[in-house]
């Protein structure tokens, strides 16, 4: 029997959610703070805003620079392309038209705090993924496979720190 799993074509996704004992505008304050992002990460070392934004809004750039032991290091600029307070904060990673990724936080009053949930999909544009699917093709749904799983570990790490910092 083949293993059917998903393709870099198929845009795959992947989703956490967490519950946080504080109010949507004080997990908004952490969640739009992108600059306090690579403290919550292990493959972000930084970012920075573009063209002189100090903040998230439609149409904001920002650039992040990441590590990876498989990957190296490497530097995309994404753009904000959902941002309402409050509730939802998503950009995409590269070009918008053909994203590499696309990336979203959603907020949600829940039992006297926050349902915080982190989703982001794969492409359908390339990505760095792209180039180890060209050099492997036959280990592509695998390489898929390890690439969301590590996703959802950093997923799950980085909910924890945003619930820690906007829980104190």
């Amino acid at each position: 029997m083949e293993w059917t799993g998903a393709r870099y074509a198929d845009k795959p996704t992947v989703e956490v959610r967490t519950w946080i004992d504080a109010p949507p505008a004080r997990v908004w304050a952490v969640v739009s703070d992108i600059s306090s992002m690579p403290a919550m990460s292990e493959e972000l070392q930084r970012v920075e805003w573009l063209d002189g934004a100090d903040g998230p809004a439609v149409g904001a750039r920002f650039v992040g620079h990441s590590r990876h032991e498989a990957f190296g290091e490497w530097s995309t600029t994404s753009h904000v392309i959902e941002c309402e307070p409050e509730r939802v904060l998503a950009w995409t990673v590269q070009d918008p038209a053909d994203p590499s990724a696309i990336w979203r936080f959603r907020l949600r009053p829940e039992n006297g705090g926050t349902e915080l949930s982190e989703w982001m999909q794969l492409g359908p544009g390339r990505s760095g993924l792209s180039a180890a699917i060209d050099r492997m093709p036959e280990k592509e749904q695998k390489i898929v496979f390890v690439r969301l799983r590590e996703f959802e570990r950093s997923i799950a790490t980085t909910l924890a720190h945003i619930k820690k910092r906007a829980e104190a």
